[in-house]
């Protein structure tokens, strides 16, 4: 249980220090979250459009991008990502965040972060929840989150947190990699791509749906 307990501690703060640093922006030609919301929305008629157009474009970035570099403070892990995972993963939290942002929520708050970083894990908001004592009125997610207590989302975030681990330190992406050090960038990239798009479907129903 101990172990556990610390594998959410440090899943958590890793999720938490890249998300800060993607809502910012860094890296060659990385504006902050707001900023590049902003000209979209100025671009599109409403922002549904606008979110549209900006997920389609950050799918097609995914899947060709590039190394990000400056994302400072990483903490270590128990098991260390590879950077093309990192870099995919920086890029995803910005497209949800962009997309929680034009949907009316400040990116820089904390509830915010906690469903983004549900949203990129799909993770559901209300089983966590549950799972950390807060009775929940709603099963609207968006509306569930507003009111969890500082300590309870602090408890949602290491349980995402532990989520994220299981999911890229024992299967999936990391053990991939090791045991196909070669493998084709082309399927790297494919793999991207749906993993992204399914993202990206996700964070418009999520935000805009609910």
């Amino acid at each position: 249980m101990e172990n556990q307990i610390v594998k959410q501690e440090q899943g958590a703060k890793w999720l938490d220090t890249v998300y800060k640093q993607a809502v910012k922006g860094v890296g060659i030609g990385n504006t902050s979250v707001v900023s590049m919301a902003q000209d979209y929305m100025i671009k599109h008629k409403s922002k549904e459009e606008a979110c549209k157009a900006m997920l389609k474009n950050q799918v097609i970035k995914c899947t060709s991008s590039g190394i990000i570099t400056g994302i400072g403070g990483i903490v270590s892990l128990p098991f260390t990502l590879p950077v093309n995972v990192s870099t995919v993963l920086y890029m995803q939290m910005r497209m949800i965040a962009c997309t929680a942002y034009m949907a009316g929520y400040e990116p820089s708050s904390d509830q915010t972060e906690t469903l983004v970083l549900a949203c990129l894990i799909n993770v559901p908001i209300t089983q966590l929840v549950k799972q950390v004592g807060v009775k929940a009125s709603t099963k609207v997610a968006t509306n569930v989150i507003k009111s969890v207590p500082g300590k309870a989302l602090t408890k949602i975030n290491q349980l995402i947190g532990f989520r994220f681990i299981t999911k890229f330190g024992s299967k999936g992406v990391i053990n991939l990699g090791k045991a196909v050090p070669f493998v084709g960038a082309g399927v790297g990239g494919a793999v991207d791509f749906f993993e992204t798009r399914t993202i990206a479907k996700r964070a418009y129903d999520f935000f805009f749906e609910n």
